[in-house]
């Protein structure tokens, strides 16, 4: 995993505008999308606390336990994340994401975050509401290329009627 540094940070950093809580929502959203832990990991202080679901996960390490897990049970994992609110140091988002499992079953997640950052960009706290929707694969609206985030020119959550 990759250690932390004393001059770490994320940018955009605090205070947040407008501008820079959509683009630290949009840049979470990215990372998620690679589906690789430790990727999306380095969005979070060391000793992050998350509520995801009903798991309570402390720290960067059990942060990439937790999602090697999710994904190797979600495949075909696309996610959007769509700003909702923010404040100086704190940012909520709404968002979906779809993904089937083993036996081909698809479902769209629909849920809330509610995030809090340290001054260098590095989320702190992680509050995840989320609920599953069982869906017909014909019935899936998340369409790019995995190897890379979403295009700018796919719809967002508003967009898709979501």
């Amino acid at each position: 995993m990759n250690a932390p540094t004393a001059t770490e940070v994320k940018l955009p950093v605090p205070p947040f505008s407008d501008e820079s809580a959509a683009l630290k929502a949009r840049r979470a959203e990215d990372a998620w999308n690679t589906c690789d832990p430790e990727v999306v990991s380095m969005g979070y202080s060391i000793d992050s606390q998350w509520r995801n679901r009903s798991h309570f996960v402390s720290g960067r390490e059990a942060i990439v336990q937790f999602l090697s897990e999710k994904w190797r049970r979600e495949h075909e994992y696309r996610l959007i994340k769509e700003l909702w609110a923010h404040s100086d140091n704190r940012i909520a988002v709404r968002f979906a994401y779809e993904y089937h499992t083993d036996t081909g079953e698809w479902f769209r997640a629909y849920g809330n975050e509610n995030w809090l950052f340290n001054a260098s960009g590095l989320m702190t706290h992680r509050h995840a509401s989320i609920n599953d929707v069982s869906i017909r694969e014909g019935d899936r609206k998340f369409f790019w290329d995995r190897s890379g985030p979403r295009p700018d020119g796919h719809p967002g959550l508003s967009e898709l009627g979501l």
